[in-house]
């Protein structure tokens, strides 16, 4: 509503998780036939399920029954949300503080970036003064490298996107994780996984790559767990 400063414009989601238009459009619709029934969190629930499933990933039962906050609080949300240059530690400590505690939890939620774009401004710093080095990410590909920095030079719109997976960008699969092996992480959040000194999410990272099927499996779980932190029921949230 008006009076909400919503999450969606928090830093990690603005103009990042788009087509918040079309969750709207199916809540009036819904509302219009079936008034204070469905919930606008069951609906982005099951549009995520919808979204993941017909662009090739797995498709799975989504629990429903959550109710909408009454309130929003974007600065929680910029406190919380996973930051593209967020280290491994504190990508694990971010998890673990909404009781996703498990390495496969965050290793299997990160594989979403198998589709979807980041904008330049996200990790240019990669390309070009790597933790106020002066110099790039180390851990980058030296050819994806090159190409980002055509894409996105020194000074440039830090709005233009580029795609988190270099293979197959539109279809949900798991190409992330073998990109990860290749250095080719778009994020520093994302290639963190991989090539932390002694991580023991790379093994994770292994697996998904060489499996399909296990990160599916693992995606489909964690997804339910996530969706289940929390869920607003009964007098606590609304349905209007």
């Amino acid at each position: 509503t008006k009076n909400i400063d919503s999450e969606k414009f928090a830093a990690p989601n603005n103009n990042s998780a788009r087509g918040f238009e079309v969750i709207d459009n199916m809540k009036a619709a819904v509302e219009k036939a079936c008034p204070r029934v469905v919930s606008c969190a069951d609906i982005l629930t099951i549009a995520a399920e919808r979204s993941v499933a017909l662009s090739g990933g797995p498709s799975w039962a989504v629990p429903l029954g959550r109710r909408d906050s009454r309130t929003a609080n974007r600065a929680l949300a910029n406190q919380k949300l996973p930051g593209p240059s967020d280290t491994l530690d504190v990508l694990k400590s971010s998890f673990r503080n909404v009781g996703c505690n498990d390495n496969f939890d965050l290793v299997a939620l990160s594989g979403a970036h198998t589709f979807g774009r980041a904008q330049c401004r996200f990790f240019r710093g990669r390309l070009y003064d790597f933790n106020n080095t002066g110099k790039p990410d180390p851990t980058l590909d030296r050819t994806l490298l090159k190409q980002l920095r055509e894409l996105c030079p020194q000074g440039g719109n830090g709005g233009v996107l580029a795609n988190f997976d270099v293979k197959t960008p539109d279809v949900f699969d798991n190409k992330y994780f073998s990109n990860l092996r290749l250095r080719k992480g778009l994020l520093q959040s994302d290639q963190e996984l991989f090539s932390t000194p002694g991580a023991d999410t790379a093994a994770i990272v292994e697996d998904f790559g060489r499996n399909q099927n296990a990160f599916f499996k693992n995606f489909v779980t964690s997804m339910i767990r996530m969706g289940n932190l929390k869920p607003l029921q009964e007098i606590k949230g609304r349905l209007d």
